[in-house]
């Protein structure tokens, strides 16, 4: 039995709200059961300096926990000076799977910013910011076009994230906390809506995995990621 009560093929509540940031061009609330992350977007007429005059945009990313997001008082990197080695990878993780989806020649010699901000983390608070990420750069992109900066249809795709694991012994989607810190296993899939693979981290935290272990948590994914692109597309109709 999983600390949830869920079935091993459950996800935890899912929600996306869009519009809660005023200023910003794209904005979503992502929420993985208790886990929540402010994903906004913002849109600026500049590009980095190696992009300069060749036509493309670029999509970035930056990633951080607030003090309290977690159990007990987590100092802002900010006050040390440098990020930790963990924010940087996930950062980059949020951009490569963004940039995945985006025509980056139709964006125009723009760039956008998604800001990923852990309100409160209970595991999986990397494959949140990424479906949630998502969803504010839809929004954005959609702000870009009714005012005419883009060159042509920069979406190509959806792309969502979802964590599974081996958990006592059973392949399990989406670890809250409870199961993470236990896991045998540890694995996060980034996944398009059309069902093509963007990336795969995994890691045997305990007993290495087989192939079989593979295939069932990569199984998991799918159905996940599949219930995540259906809500992204329904939240964005909204």
């Amino acid at each position: 039995m999983r600390p949830s009560g869920r079935q091993p093929s459950d996800m935890r509540a899912v929600t996306l709200e869009r519009n809660v940031a005023m200023k910003a061009e794209g904005s979503c609330l992502v929420a993985f059961g208790n886990t929540r992350v402010l994903c906004t977007a913002s849109v600026e007429t500049s590009v980095p300096g190696w992009l300069r005059g060749k036509g493309k945009g670029w999509v970035t990313a930056e990633y951080g926990m607030l003090p309290r997001a977690t159990g007990s008082r987590t100092r802002r990197e900010a006050t040390t000076g440098k990020q930790s080695g963990r924010t940087q990878e996930i950062q980059r993780l949020i951009g490569r799977s963004l940039r995945a989806v985006v025509d980056l020649e139709a964006l125009g010699e723009v760039q956008v910013t998604l800001d990923c901000d852990v309100l409160e983390a209970d595991g999986g608070t990397r494959t949140a910011a990424i479906t949630g990420a998502y969803v504010a750069l839809a929004d954005a992109i959609a702000w870009m076009e009714t005012r005419k900066l883009t060159k042509g249809t920069a979406l190509r795709d959806s792309v969502a994230a979802i964590s599974c694991g081996i958990y006592r012994g059973s392949p399990v989607l989406d670890l809250d906390y409870l199961e993470d810190v236990e896991a045998e296993t540890d694995a996060n899939f980034v996944m398009t809506g059309s069902g093509k693979f963007v990336e795969i981290q995994g890691t045997a935290e305990g007993a290495p995995f087989d192939r079989a272990e593979l295939d069932a948590l990569m199984g998991l994914a799918e159905k996940g990621i599949g219930e995540l692109s259906l809500m992204q597309q329904a939240a964005l109709r909204a």
